[in-house]
């Protein structure tokens, strides 16, 4: 019959504590009302006691710190500490210690050690600490990984590790639409999520633009010469709350006059968001590169430069209209044609030359028109014919503009 020798044990302890915030006691208040048989007694041990809040005892938020009694919950984009300590509880000197923390996760396996030599000897009683930091970037299972080698007085080498398995949450939920203007401009709306139990000061929230974009930020406003957060004064965002941010790009001013170049671009930037939790406990997060669809413009762009909102009934107004040669390779040779409406008519000659217009090349062509019906009215039928090609690129509801009476606008 086989028996197994018996396992020995170490002469070193290993003890790992994750090192957290405290937080505020909560106490649960017991009242009653004073024709009941306990009388003021409930209410005057609550004012007696050091733990609630004066003049609000009946809250259950007290005014003292109490440390954390579980692991807690620890979410993506922030810092996971934590405390090590390897304490010699036999009664004799242990040699060459050498104490090693790895994390594991889904993708990777990090060494979190804070010192890389081995500790010569270690007395009874006596300890080794050691605190870890690591600023957590997935979510998913998480496993430390402690790992103690020591020689005994014998010379005998020993060996063991201990493994604590914890899950690292999402904290935000970040969804992002993109807007296509027909000036190059992009505009970013993001929709930011707290989907945790508590509440968050948002601290920060930018975009990081791409190298050929500049970015303005959107969420404030001009109140007597102070900017002041659309939020309000505020920046709490309550838990399952959303809060949307609104960016808008422009192409930086050498990438702008090179029209092929910018009309490819996808990547636009990506956001930083930096929070605050509890008692001040910070996290960040930063996406990945965020990519937009990249707008079809076919082979000839028509882009407004300039156009008024509001005309005269039966008086002329002007437009101006910027064409742009999107293809990369081929010259065009372009003839334009203004087709008349019910409400809209053009002035001016229709089927003139505009010449040749080179690859990723632009010209800008001041136009007049004149309306003969009130209200919103669309400007449209403008035709661009490339006689290369014989290929004619129609244009409708380019702009709308507001037609009122010569006396109204007066009156007004």
């Amino acid at each position: 019959m086989e028996v197994n020798p018996p396992k020995q044990e170490h002469l070193l302890a290993l003890k790992v504590m994750r090192l957290t915030k405290p937080t505020l006691f909560t106490n649960i208040p017991v009242t009653c009302e004073e024709k009941d048989l306990p009388g003021d007694l409930f209410n005057q041990l609550m004012k007696d006691d050091p733990s609630t809040v004066n003049g609000a005892e009946i809250l259950m938020l007290g005014e003292m710190l109490t440390l954390p009694q579980n692991f807690g919950n620890i979410f993506l984009g922030e810092t996971f500490s934590s405390y090590i300590s390897v304490h010699n509880d036999s009664s004799q000197v242990v040699k060459d210690i050498l104490v090693k923390a790895d994390l594991q996760t889904s993708s990777q396996r990090l060494n979190l050690s804070a010192s890389s030599g081995a500790v010569a000897e270690l007395k009874p009683d006596c300890c080794i600490d050691d605190v870890i930091h690591h600023e957590v970037k997935e979510i998913g299972t998480h496993i430390l990984v402690c790992a103690v080698s020591y020689a005994t007085q014998s010379g005998e080498k020993m060996y063991f590790r201990k493994f604590f398995k914890f899950q690292v949450l999402k904290p935000l939920d970040v969804k992002t639409k993109f807007y296509n203007a027909e000036t190059d401009e992009v505009f970013l709306e993001a929709q930011i999520q707290n989907i945790t139990n508590s509440p968050m000061f948002m601290e920060k929230v930018s975009l990081e633009p791409s190298i050929m974009y500049n970015v303005a930020e959107l969420n404030s406003v001009n109140q007597a010469g102070e900017c002041i957060s659309t939020f309000g004064s505020r920046a709490y965002l309550q838990p399952m709350d959303t809060r949307q941010y609104l960016y808008c790009l422009k192409p930086k001013k050498e990438f702008a006059e090179k029209a092929g170049i910018i009309k490819g671009v996808t990547v636009i930037g990506k956001l930083d968001i930096v929070w605050k939790t509890n008692l001040g406990e910070r996290g960040r997060l930063q996406t990945s590169q965020l990519q937009r669809m990249a707008p079809g413009y076919g082979d000839v762009r028509l882009s407004l430069e300039a156009v008024p909102d509001t005309v005269n009934l039966e008086e002329p107004f002007h437009i101006t209209c910027k064409i742009t040669n999107c293809s990369s390779e081929r010259t065009m040779d372009l003839v334009l044609e203004m087709c008349n409406t019910n409400s809209i008519h053009w002035c001016g000659i229709s089927g003139r030359q505009l010449g040749k217009l080179h690859p990723s090349s632009s010209l800008c062509l001041a136009l007049t028109l004149l309306s003969s019906v009130q209200g919103l009215q669309s400007v449209s039928g403008l035709r661009l014919t490339d006689t290369f090609l014989k290929r004619t690129y129609e244009y409708d509801d380019i702009a709308q503009v507001c037609v009122v009476s010569s006396a109204i606008k007066m009156e007004n």
